[in-house]
Protein backbone atom coordinates (compact mmCIF):
# COMPACT_ATOMS: atom_id res chain seq x y z
CA UNK A 1 0.00 0.00 0.00
CA UNK A 2 1.22 3.38 -0.99
CA UNK A 3 2.21 6.21 1.41
CA UNK A 4 -0.49 8.62 1.20
CA UNK A 5 0.14 11.42 3.49
CA UNK A 6 2.99 13.48 5.35
CA UNK A 7 3.08 12.74 9.16
CA UNK A 8 5.32 16.47 9.20
CA UNK A 9 3.21 18.23 7.43
CA UNK A 10 0.54 17.44 9.33
CA UNK A 11 2.31 18.53 12.14
CA UNK A 12 3.36 21.31 10.91
CA UNK A 13 -0.12 22.82 9.90
CA UNK A 14 -1.96 21.58 13.43
CA UNK A 15 1.03 21.87 15.95
CA UNK A 16 4.09 23.79 14.78
CA UNK A 17 2.90 27.46 15.85
CA UNK A 18 3.52 29.07 19.36
CA UNK A 19 4.17 32.37 20.79
CA UNK A 20 7.63 31.86 20.37
CA UNK A 21 7.86 29.94 16.97
CA UNK A 22 11.32 28.46 16.38
CA UNK A 23 9.65 25.74 14.05
CA UNK A 24 9.72 28.26 11.31
CA UNK A 25 11.63 27.02 7.95
CA UNK A 26 11.85 30.02 6.17
CA UNK A 27 12.07 33.97 6.47
CA UNK A 28 9.21 36.06 7.30
CA UNK A 29 6.48 37.00 5.21
CA UNK A 30 7.51 39.75 2.82
CA UNK A 31 4.35 42.45 2.43
CA UNK A 32 3.19 43.20 -0.37
CA UNK A 33 3.21 47.00 0.47
CA UNK A 34 6.87 46.99 0.27
CA UNK A 35 7.31 45.29 -3.18
CA UNK A 36 8.55 48.56 -4.59
CA UNK A 37 6.79 47.77 -8.13
CA UNK A 38 3.53 46.14 -8.49
CA UNK A 39 1.92 45.13 -11.44
CA UNK A 40 -1.54 46.07 -12.28
CA UNK A 41 -3.62 43.40 -11.44
CA UNK A 42 -5.51 40.24 -14.06
CA UNK A 43 -7.53 37.55 -13.10
CA UNK A 44 -7.13 36.14 -16.20
CA UNK A 45 -4.12 35.26 -18.55
CA UNK A 46 -2.41 33.55 -20.94
CA UNK A 47 -1.58 30.52 -18.81
CA UNK A 48 -1.22 27.45 -20.77
CA UNK A 49 2.01 25.18 -20.87
CA UNK A 50 3.68 28.20 -18.82
CA UNK A 51 3.01 32.13 -18.78
CA UNK A 52 5.92 34.00 -20.91
CA UNK A 53 6.79 36.31 -18.57
CA UNK A 54 7.34 34.10 -15.64
CA UNK A 55 8.95 31.93 -17.75
CA UNK A 56 11.32 34.04 -19.01
CA UNK A 57 11.82 35.59 -15.59
CA UNK A 58 12.98 32.50 -13.67
CA UNK A 59 15.21 31.38 -17.07
CA UNK A 60 17.42 35.26 -16.11
CA UNK A 61 17.64 34.09 -12.63
CA UNK A 62 18.91 30.59 -13.42
CA UNK A 63 20.66 31.73 -16.39
CA UNK A 64 18.67 28.73 -18.39
CA UNK A 65 16.82 28.59 -21.94
CA UNK A 66 13.16 29.19 -20.72
CA UNK A 67 12.53 25.56 -22.53
CA UNK A 68 14.34 23.72 -19.27
CA UNK A 69 11.78 25.28 -17.19
CA UNK A 70 8.51 24.23 -15.41
CA UNK A 71 6.65 25.97 -13.35
CA UNK A 72 5.22 24.40 -10.30
CA UNK A 73 3.36 25.34 -7.45
CA UNK A 74 6.28 25.72 -4.65
CA UNK A 75 8.85 23.21 -4.02
CA UNK A 76 7.34 20.65 -3.10
CA UNK A 77 4.82 20.29 -5.86
CA UNK A 78 7.93 20.43 -8.22
CA UNK A 79 9.57 18.08 -6.21
CA UNK A 80 6.47 15.59 -6.64
CA UNK A 81 5.83 16.63 -10.37
CA UNK A 82 9.76 16.11 -10.77
CA UNK A 83 9.78 12.73 -8.95
CA UNK A 84 6.12 11.44 -10.64
CA UNK A 85 7.85 12.13 -14.40
CA UNK A 86 11.04 9.45 -13.77
CA UNK A 87 9.97 7.17 -11.50
CA UNK A 88 8.05 4.17 -11.73
CA UNK A 89 6.20 1.95 -8.93
CA UNK A 90 9.05 -0.37 -7.85
CA UNK A 91 11.87 1.55 -9.57
CA UNK A 92 14.63 2.52 -6.86
CA UNK A 93 15.28 5.82 -5.58
CA UNK A 94 18.64 7.00 -3.31
CA UNK A 95 17.59 10.02 -0.76
CA UNK A 96 20.04 11.24 1.71
CA UNK A 97 19.48 10.53 5.49
CA UNK A 98 18.40 12.73 7.33
CA UNK A 99 16.51 13.85 4.97
CA UNK A 100 13.16 16.54 4.41
CA UNK A 101 10.09 14.23 5.21
CA UNK A 102 8.47 15.11 2.44
CA UNK A 103 11.01 13.67 -0.38
CA UNK A 104 10.79 10.56 1.13
CA UNK A 105 7.09 10.12 1.11
CA UNK A 106 6.76 11.43 -1.97
CA UNK A 107 9.12 8.88 -3.65
CA UNK A 108 6.86 6.31 -1.32
CA UNK A 109 3.40 7.79 -2.76
CA UNK A 110 4.52 7.34 -5.85
CA UNK A 111 5.19 3.54 -5.26
CA UNK A 112 9.36 3.75 -5.07
CA UNK A 113 11.68 1.52 -3.65
CA UNK A 114 13.35 4.14 -1.21
CA UNK A 115 17.19 3.17 -0.40
CA UNK A 116 19.35 5.80 1.97
CA UNK A 117 22.42 7.21 1.69
CA UNK A 118 23.98 9.02 4.99
CA UNK A 119 25.40 12.10 5.94
CA UNK A 120 26.51 11.95 9.15
CA UNK A 121 26.40 14.58 12.08
CA UNK A 122 30.50 13.64 12.49
CA UNK A 123 31.12 15.22 9.10
CA UNK A 124 28.97 18.08 9.38
CA UNK A 125 26.08 16.45 7.50
CA UNK A 126 28.00 17.18 4.41
CA UNK A 127 27.03 15.42 1.46
CA UNK A 128 29.87 12.43 1.14
CA UNK A 129 29.69 11.20 -3.06
CA UNK A 130 31.57 7.90 -0.91
CA UNK A 131 28.02 7.56 0.64
CA UNK A 132 26.21 7.51 -2.21
CA UNK A 133 28.70 5.26 -3.97
CA UNK A 134 27.98 2.52 -1.37
CA UNK A 135 24.26 2.79 -1.99
CA UNK A 136 24.10 2.80 -5.95
CA UNK A 137 22.91 -0.19 -7.56
CA UNK A 138 22.05 -0.57 -11.18
CA UNK A 139 18.54 -0.20 -10.36
CA UNK A 140 19.09 2.94 -8.71
CA UNK A 141 16.63 5.33 -10.97
CA UNK A 142 16.94 8.70 -9.38
CA UNK A 143 19.29 9.95 -6.44
CA UNK A 144 17.62 12.78 -3.99
CA UNK A 145 19.56 15.39 -2.16
CA UNK A 146 18.85 18.93 -0.86
CA UNK A 147 21.46 22.14 -1.42
CA UNK A 148 21.27 23.68 1.23
CA UNK A 149 20.35 20.73 3.37
CA UNK A 150 17.41 20.24 5.21
CA UNK A 151 17.54 20.10 8.16
CA UNK A 152 21.37 21.37 8.32
CA UNK A 153 22.01 24.09 6.11
CA UNK A 154 25.14 21.99 5.00
CA UNK A 155 26.55 23.72 1.69
CA UNK A 156 27.45 21.14 -0.88
CA UNK A 157 30.20 22.15 -3.38
CA UNK A 158 30.08 21.59 -7.14
CA UNK A 159 33.25 19.45 -6.95
CA UNK A 160 31.01 16.95 -4.80
CA UNK A 161 27.33 17.51 -7.06
CA UNK A 162 29.81 16.66 -9.92
CA UNK A 163 30.81 13.38 -8.53
CA UNK A 164 27.86 12.52 -7.47
CA UNK A 165 26.47 13.48 -11.68
CA UNK A 166 29.01 11.22 -12.68
CA UNK A 167 27.79 7.91 -10.38
CA UNK A 168 23.61 8.77 -11.48
CA UNK A 169 25.50 8.45 -15.08
CA UNK A 170 27.26 5.64 -14.70
CA UNK A 171 24.23 3.61 -13.70
CA UNK A 172 21.23 5.59 -16.33
CA UNK A 173 20.70 7.55 -13.16
CA UNK A 174 18.93 11.40 -12.75
CA UNK A 175 20.14 13.61 -9.80
CA UNK A 176 17.45 15.55 -8.14
CA UNK A 177 18.61 18.33 -6.15
CA UNK A 178 15.97 20.89 -4.11
CA UNK A 179 17.65 24.07 -4.06
CA UNK A 180 15.23 25.99 -2.11
CA UNK A 181 17.41 27.59 0.49
CA UNK A 182 20.69 27.50 -1.79
CA UNK A 183 19.79 31.55 -2.45
CA UNK A 184 20.65 31.53 1.49
CA UNK A 185 24.39 32.05 0.56
CA UNK A 186 24.20 35.61 0.44
CA UNK A 187 27.62 35.92 -0.21
CA UNK A 188 29.11 33.83 -3.89
CA UNK A 189 25.75 32.12 -4.06
CA UNK A 190 26.53 29.26 -6.02
CA UNK A 191 25.20 28.82 -9.56
CA UNK A 192 22.35 25.80 -9.66
CA UNK A 193 24.03 22.46 -10.06
CA UNK A 194 21.31 21.92 -13.29
CA UNK A 195 24.45 23.91 -15.04
CA UNK A 196 26.36 20.79 -14.06
CA UNK A 197 25.45 18.22 -16.95
CA UNK A 198 22.15 16.83 -18.59
CA UNK A 199 21.68 13.88 -15.64
CA UNK A 200 20.43 17.47 -12.94
CA UNK A 201 16.94 18.14 -12.16
CA UNK A 202 16.60 21.19 -9.82
CA UNK A 203 13.38 22.69 -7.88
CA UNK A 204 13.22 25.69 -6.00
CA UNK A 205 11.07 28.61 -4.92
CA UNK A 206 10.55 31.87 -4.25
CA UNK A 207 9.39 30.28 -0.55
CA UNK A 208 11.92 29.84 2.26
CA UNK A 209 14.52 32.79 1.49
CA UNK A 210 12.36 35.41 -0.24
CA UNK A 211 8.93 35.00 2.08
CA UNK A 212 6.81 34.92 -0.93
CA UNK A 213 5.23 31.39 -0.06
CA UNK A 214 1.46 32.84 -0.85
CA UNK A 215 2.85 32.94 -4.38
CA UNK A 216 3.21 29.65 -4.49
CA UNK A 217 6.14 30.52 -7.46
CA UNK A 218 7.99 27.43 -8.06
CA UNK A 219 10.07 25.58 -10.59
CA UNK A 220 11.88 22.82 -11.97
CA UNK A 221 14.77 22.87 -14.07
CA UNK A 222 14.92 20.37 -17.17
CA UNK A 223 16.38 19.52 -20.07
CA UNK A 224 13.59 20.33 -22.50
CA UNK A 225 12.24 16.60 -23.52
CA UNK A 226 12.02 16.09 -20.11
CA UNK A 227 10.46 19.65 -19.20
CA UNK A 228 7.76 18.71 -22.17
CA UNK A 229 6.51 15.62 -20.42
CA UNK A 230 6.59 17.46 -16.87
CA UNK A 231 4.46 20.18 -18.15
CA UNK A 232 1.88 16.90 -19.76
CA UNK A 233 1.71 15.41 -16.66
CA UNK A 234 1.29 18.60 -14.64
CA UNK A 235 -2.33 18.24 -16.68
CA UNK A 236 -3.34 15.93 -14.30
CA UNK A 237 -2.75 17.65 -11.68
CA UNK A 238 -3.68 21.66 -12.41
CA UNK A 239 -4.95 22.26 -15.35
CA UNK A 240 -3.74 26.39 -14.87
CA UNK A 241 -2.19 28.05 -11.29
CA UNK A 242 -3.47 31.81 -10.62
CA UNK A 243 -2.76 34.56 -12.71
CA UNK A 244 -2.52 36.85 -10.30
CA UNK A 245 0.22 35.20 -8.57
CA UNK A 246 1.82 34.79 -11.73
CA UNK A 247 1.95 38.35 -12.71
CA UNK A 248 3.07 38.83 -8.86
CA UNK A 249 6.08 36.58 -9.32
CA UNK A 250 6.93 37.89 -12.00
CA UNK A 251 7.22 41.51 -10.01
CA UNK A 252 8.93 39.90 -7.64
CA UNK A 253 11.80 38.55 -9.67
CA UNK A 254 12.77 41.43 -11.10
CA UNK A 255 13.23 43.05 -7.59
CA UNK A 256 14.50 39.85 -6.03
CA UNK A 257 18.51 41.45 -4.67
CA UNK A 258 15.69 44.22 -2.74
CA UNK A 259 13.55 41.24 -1.25
CA UNK A 260 16.51 38.91 -0.58
CA UNK A 261 18.46 41.96 1.39
CA UNK A 262 15.31 42.62 3.50
CA UNK A 263 15.31 39.34 4.83
CA UNK A 264 19.09 39.04 5.21
CA UNK A 265 19.73 41.29 7.77
CA UNK A 266 17.40 38.74 10.20
CA UNK A 267 18.70 35.86 9.15
CA UNK A 268 22.26 36.98 9.91
CA UNK A 269 20.89 38.50 13.31
CA UNK A 270 19.49 34.91 14.42
CA UNK A 271 22.47 33.11 13.17
CA UNK A 272 24.81 35.54 15.72
CA UNK A 273 21.98 34.96 18.57
CA UNK A 274 22.34 31.09 17.76
CA UNK A 275 26.10 31.26 17.98
CA UNK A 276 26.31 32.77 21.42
CA UNK A 277 23.29 30.24 22.39
CA UNK A 278 25.42 27.34 21.56
CA UNK A 279 28.82 28.61 22.79
CA UNK A 280 26.95 28.44 25.95
CA UNK A 281 25.19 25.18 26.29
CA UNK A 282 26.80 21.40 26.58
CA UNK A 283 23.81 20.18 26.67
CA UNK A 284 23.09 21.05 22.51
CA UNK A 285 25.48 21.31 19.75
CA UNK A 286 24.92 21.66 16.07
CA UNK A 287 27.26 21.68 12.99
CA UNK A 288 28.22 25.43 12.38
CA UNK A 289 26.95 26.41 9.27
CA UNK A 290 27.52 30.03 7.60
CA UNK A 291 24.48 30.01 6.04
CA UNK A 292 20.76 28.67 5.32
CA UNK A 293 17.78 29.41 7.84
CA UNK A 294 17.59 26.32 9.50
CA UNK A 295 19.99 24.54 12.19
CA UNK A 296 19.78 20.78 13.40
CA UNK A 297 20.62 20.52 17.30
CA UNK A 298 21.70 17.76 18.41
CA UNK A 299 20.03 17.57 22.52
CA UNK A 300 22.80 15.12 25.08
CA UNK A 301 21.75 13.09 27.70
CA UNK A 302 18.44 13.96 27.57
CA UNK A 303 14.88 12.95 25.75
CA UNK A 304 13.90 15.69 22.35
CA UNK A 305 10.12 14.68 22.56
CA UNK A 306 10.24 15.59 26.92
CA UNK A 307 12.81 18.92 25.97
CA UNK A 308 9.90 20.21 23.58
CA UNK A 309 6.61 19.19 25.35
CA UNK A 310 7.86 21.11 28.14
CA UNK A 311 9.26 24.00 25.75
CA UNK A 312 6.27 23.94 24.46
CA UNK A 313 3.84 23.48 27.46
CA UNK A 314 5.66 25.79 30.62
CA UNK A 315 7.27 28.44 27.42
CA UNK A 316 5.21 28.64 24.62
CA UNK A 317 7.84 27.87 21.97
CA UNK A 318 8.06 25.58 19.99
CA UNK A 319 10.57 23.89 17.65
CA UNK A 320 10.83 21.05 15.25
CA UNK A 321 11.24 16.63 16.35
CA UNK A 322 14.21 15.36 14.49
CA UNK A 323 11.62 12.29 14.24
CA UNK A 324 10.41 14.17 11.35
CA UNK A 325 14.29 13.97 10.02
CA UNK A 326 14.56 10.46 11.42
CA UNK A 327 16.92 11.47 14.02
CA UNK A 328 15.05 11.79 17.25
CA UNK A 329 18.04 12.90 19.14
CA UNK A 330 18.14 16.21 17.20
CA UNK A 331 15.35 18.83 16.73
CA UNK A 332 15.54 21.83 14.04
CA UNK A 333 14.84 25.50 14.63
CA UNK A 334 14.43 28.31 12.30
CA UNK A 335 15.72 31.61 12.10
CA UNK A 336 14.71 34.85 9.77
CA UNK A 337 11.51 35.45 10.73
CA UNK A 338 11.99 38.21 14.22
CA UNK A 339 14.66 38.48 15.85
CA UNK A 340 13.33 39.86 18.80
CA UNK A 341 11.24 36.82 18.60
CA UNK A 342 14.05 34.50 17.78
CA UNK A 343 16.46 35.74 20.80
CA UNK A 344 13.51 35.30 23.19
CA UNK A 345 12.88 31.65 22.47
CA UNK A 346 16.53 30.87 22.65
CA UNK A 347 16.13 32.44 26.26
CA UNK A 348 12.95 30.10 26.47
CA UNK A 349 14.80 26.89 25.28
CA UNK A 350 17.68 27.67 28.07
CA UNK A 351 15.39 27.53 30.43
CA UNK A 352 13.93 24.26 29.34
CA UNK A 353 16.78 23.06 29.38
CA UNK A 354 17.69 23.85 32.95
CA UNK A 355 19.89 27.21 32.40
CA UNK A 356 19.91 30.44 33.10
CA UNK A 357 22.51 31.74 30.15
CA UNK A 358 20.77 34.25 28.22
CA UNK A 359 19.42 37.57 29.23
CA UNK A 360 15.70 38.36 28.90
CA UNK A 361 14.77 40.24 25.53
CA UNK A 362 13.03 43.14 25.99
CA UNK A 363 9.28 43.73 25.50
Amino acid sequence: MRHRHSDYMYWAKTQSRGRFNLATSGVGSFPLAELPRQPALEINGDSTYGYAPLQQAIARKCGVDPDCVVAAAGTSMANHLAMAALVEPGDEVLIEHPAYELLVSAALFLGARVRRFARTVENGFALDPAAIRGALTPKTKLVVVTNLHNPSSALTPDAALREVGDLARSVGAHVLVDEVYLDAVYEDTPRTAFQLGPEFIVTNSLTKVYGLSGLRCGWILAQPDLARAMWRLNDLFGSIPAHAAELLSVAALEQLDFIRERARKVVEADRALLGEFLSRHAAVSAARTAWGTTAFLRLHGADVEQLLARLRADYETTAVPGRFFEMPDHFRIGMGVNTEMFGEGLRRLDLALGGTGLPACPA
